[in-house]
């Protein structure tokens, strides 16, 4: 059994809305600013949007509500959260699932968020030009080791900066200026976006569905960015909803969070597409579209060192709200289960997760010849975490709840209102059987896609 001698000083966010700009901050990320619009770009604009919706609807919100209801109920760390609920059983292991997943993806999303920083410093510094040749540019920043390694190592002193100082005075406090800051900038830059002459057609692009571009991988797709932008299977959601003491409505706070998560990613949308399609640039650009096409905009743009600045330290604050709660899934482990005292399991969580990113680093570079099933560093611990850890961790989560803790206990555990009631059945429904039905396939299709597409 783990040391949970801290829980009875268990830190807890000090109003409502400081948990909903927290747990909307950690799902607000690059998962909507970065990977929502080149996903939705390569998969028909608006017709991966109405299917995105959907997904969220169906299967984002149920399980997102479920990791929060599970933290909520039992005040503890992921690990902590299903040994409370079924002691002596193995699904303790789910949460550890849970922190691993965590510990993985913030190694490699600190790279990925330094590029964010970078182009932030490259954009408020040197501007872009017209005549560079941008995707030769990234290609050198990501061969470069020792820029990556500062920026990775500033982004993980920001995270553990942040974590270090407590659930209220570090995170709350953090996203309660952030998130506004964010919102208006995300404004500032659709404002300057849709002014440009031909905006139009990246609203309409955005806006009119193209169905010719659906495909099955289409909902696979929908449903793998439901996952990774509302930060489900990887334990922030369980601990911050650990961290819930009064007695709010769950659902509607869970229904707030998603609403702005979701908010953002369509915003997010129309501060690229305008400005992609009015400067005559292809919009299915794959990753590349965020850090290769929209320097290459902004060079051609009225104002676009300005605009460029802007929209990257909107992408840098988008990843270190989120970076927080991946550090905190951790750090609340190492505290709950091992009795570190914060700072401790703040500084050396993070300095471990920042020595796992550097292989992620040298794969572009002193290690571009190692492959994992074919793919540099940085994409095997993409493809690991999002095709099996996020839809694993999500999956064992519903059918815990769907038939171990059961949703009608859930209902009257977290006061969720009358178990008989028709929502807590659908969600019921939904958790049990459509919910497991999707993650399986989405499991199943990718790793076959992987291995014998």
């Amino acid at each position: 059994m783990g040391n949970n001698s801290n829980n009875n000083q268990r830190e807890g966010w000090s109003t409502r809305i400081g948990f909903v700009l927290a747990a909307a901050g950690s799902a607000v990320g690059l998962g909507n600013i970065w990977r929502f619009p080149y996903v939705a770009g390569v998969n028909g604009g608006a017709a991966f949007l109405l299917i995105y919706l959907v997904t969220i609807g169906l299967i984002g919100y149920p399980l997102f509500l479920n990791e929060m209801l599970l933290g909520r109920k039992t005040q503890k760390n992921p690990v902590g959260a299903f040994r409370a609920l079924a002691p002596g059983a193995p699904w303790w292991l789910v949460g550890a699932l849970g922190v691993l997943t965590g510990f993985v993806i913030l190694s490699y999303y600190s790279v990925v968020a330094g590029w964010a920083l970078h182009y932030t410093w490259r954009a408020l510094f040197e501007g872009f030009s017209p005549a560079a040749d941008y995707s030769a540019e990234f290609g050198s920043l990501i061969s470069s080791p020792g820029t990556l390694l500062l920026c990775h190592l500033v982004f993980m002193i920001l995270c553990v900066a942040v974590i270090s100082a407590g659930v209220v005075k570090g995170i709350e406090k953090c996203v309660f200026y952030l998130m506004p800051l964010l919102l208006v900038l995300m404004v500032a830059v659709i404002v300057r976006a849709v002014t440009i002459p031909g905006a139009g057609r990246g609203i309409a692009f955005f806006l009119r569905p193209d169905w010719s571009r659906v495909t099955a991988g289409t909902f696979l797709d929908a449903i793998a960015q439901s996952f990774f932008t509302l930060s489900l299977g990887m334990g922030a959601i369980l601990t911050y909803g650990s961290y819930l003491r009064r007695r709010e409505s769950a659902a509607r706070d869970a229904l707030e969070v998603v609403a702005m998560d979701t908010g953002i990613a369509i915003l997010a949308g129309f501060a690229i597409f305008p400005a992609v399609f009015a400067l005559g640039f292809e919009a299915a650009q794959g990753p590349g579209l965020t850090f290769v096409t929209l320097p290459a905009v902004f060079a051609r743009m009225a104002m676009g060192r300005a605009a460029g600045f802007v929209f990257f330290l909107v992408l840098s604050i988008a990843a270190l709200t989120s970076g927080i709660s991946l550090l905190e899934v951790v750090v609340a482990w190492a505290m709950d289960e091992k009795g570190l005292k914060r700072f401790r399991a703040a500084l050396s969580s993070g300095f471990v997760i920042f020595l796992a990113g550097i292989p992620a680093i040298l794969g572009y570079s002193g290690w571009s010849g190692v492959r994992i099933l074919g793919m540099d560093i940085l994409d095997s611990y993409d493809w690991l975490v999002n095709s099996v850890f996020l839809p694993l961790g999500g999956l064992l989560a519903a059918l815990f709840t769907g038939y171990v803790w059961t949703a009608s206990k859930a209902a009257v555990d977290c006061e969720l209102g009358d178990p008989a009631s028709a929502w807590i059945r659908i969600w019921g429904f939904l958790i049990r059987y459509l919910i497991p039905a999707a993650i399986i396939l989405i499991m199943v299709s990718g790793l076959a896609n992987k291995f014998f597409g």
